[in-house]
């Protein structure tokens, strides 16, 4: 793989651990700045609608740009906003500077994931895609407990100045290594809106907002899940979930591997998987080494439908790759924000704390049942075009 992809992963790096390293801090920002732990958690909420405000929107501002400028404009968008968020003297600034981040968010993302699949043969796109998005599932494994240990040593302010400077050095890495990109060709932003009249395009976002509300309906609870009903001290949390971490590092890369050489059957299969797995995990979470087992399986399988999803939207958007990216990502974080909700209104009904993993089946298997039938409608429409062709020249009468 090209070092650009590199510069591109470190960057992503930075991003993951900035979007996630705020839930280990609630604590410690809601004491130093006077406001509840639950309106501190407006941070979390707050990063996520600014990716699905800006990601679409700022990837359209882009279209016309040549990539390389694009993607350190967003690097240098996303160092000073945690440059604020490190100095920030209250919970408002604190607030407008983590929307700021997150506004870039999605359209590097986007951005990022298209070129990417432009440094590389058209077989290795999904792998190249899925090195991008390492970086982020990476974050959860090093990223994220690294800057809770600096908050809780240094304070809060020391892991955004921190995450700033990881950010600088990959603003700096894209720059000495991506080569020059051209400007995009093509009919610029209304061929990239155009794209979206097709009903592929729309099922496969629906699918990605499916599956990531599927994973995350299980992850946004796993640690009362761990702990009240596993029984596992909280100490032990942290280890689980590093194991958790690396199975997302693996089935990401897995998963961009196995999408290159056959994109339909991993979509399909991941899925489904992935809807056996929660299922079973509603189960196994009741015992402490099966839910270890599950919870790592669940990390892996999860993760490998990411890249697979990405790729699958660059292709049945062909022209539109940037801004049908970017909607992906947006896409995904609007499946966070559903799984939050679901997985605690079946929590608040008196469910119990397992039972968001049966919310992430369900979901799974509708995302599994989606998909399946898009794709016997687009094979069976092919067939009948391939026939009406076959057809046509039969009776065309030679000249």
């Amino acid at each position: 793989m090209p070092l650009a992809i590199l510069a591109l992963a470190i960057s992503a790096f930075a991003v993951g651990t900035t979007e996630f390293v705020i839930m280990g801090l609630l604590s410690d920002v809601a004491a130093d700045l006077s406001v509840s732990v639950p309106v501190a958690g407006y941070l979390v909420s707050g990063y996520a609608l600014g990716v699905v405000a800006g990601a679409l929107p700022l990837a359209a501002l882009t279209t016309r740009f040549p990539r390389r400028a694009v993607l350190v404009l967003l690097m240098a968008v996303f160092v000073v906003g945690n440059l604020l968020a490190g100095v920030a003297p209250g919970y408002g600034l604190l607030m407008s500077a983590r929307v700021l981040v997150s506004l870039a968010h999605g359209a590097f993302f986007g951005v990022a994931a298209v070129t990417a699949a432009d440094l590389v043969a058209p077989a290795r796109r999904a792998s190249a895609i899925s090195l991008i998005f390492s970086g982020m599932t990476v974050s959860t494994i090093l990223g994220v407990p690294l800057g809770t240990l600096i908050g809780q040593h240094f304070g809060w302010r020391t892991t955004f100045l921190s995450v700033a400077l990881i950010g600088f050095v990959g603003l700096l890495s894209i720059l000495v290594l991506l080569p020059a990109q051209p400007r995009p060709s093509g009919g610029g932003l209304r061929a990239e809106l155009g794209a979206f009249r097709r009903k592929q395009v729309w099922i496969t976002l629906a699918v990605t907002m499916l599956v990531s509300a599927a994973i995350f309906a299980s992850f946004t609870y796993i640690e009362p899940m761990l702990v009240q009903v596993s029984g596992f001290a909280p100490s032990a949390v942290t280890v689980i979930l590093m194991l958790y971490g690396i199975g997302m590092s693996v089935g990401n890369l897995l998963g961009g591997h196995l999408a290159g050489k056959f994109p339909v059957a991993t979509l399909h299969g991941t899925l489904i998987v992935l809807a056996v797995l929660l299922a079973v995990f509603a189960y196994s979470i009741h015992f402490r080494t099966p839910a270890v087992i599950t919870l790592t399986l669940l990390g892996l399988c999860g993760t490998a439908a990411i890249p697979t999803l990405q790729h699958r939207i660059m292709q049945v958007a062909s022209e539109a790759r940037t801004l049908a990216s970017a909607a992906n990502v947006a896409a995904l974080n609007v499946g966070n924000a559903l799984a939050a909700w679901l997985g605690g209104a079946a929590i608040g009904a008196g469910f119990g704390y397992a039972s968001p993993n049966l919310v992430g089946a369900v979901l799974a298997l509708a995302a599994t049942l989606l998909v399946v039938a898009a794709d016997l409608t687009a094979r069976g429409r092919d067939r009948k075009r391939t026939a009406r062709g076959a057809d046509e020249q039969v009776h065309t009468p030679a000249s």
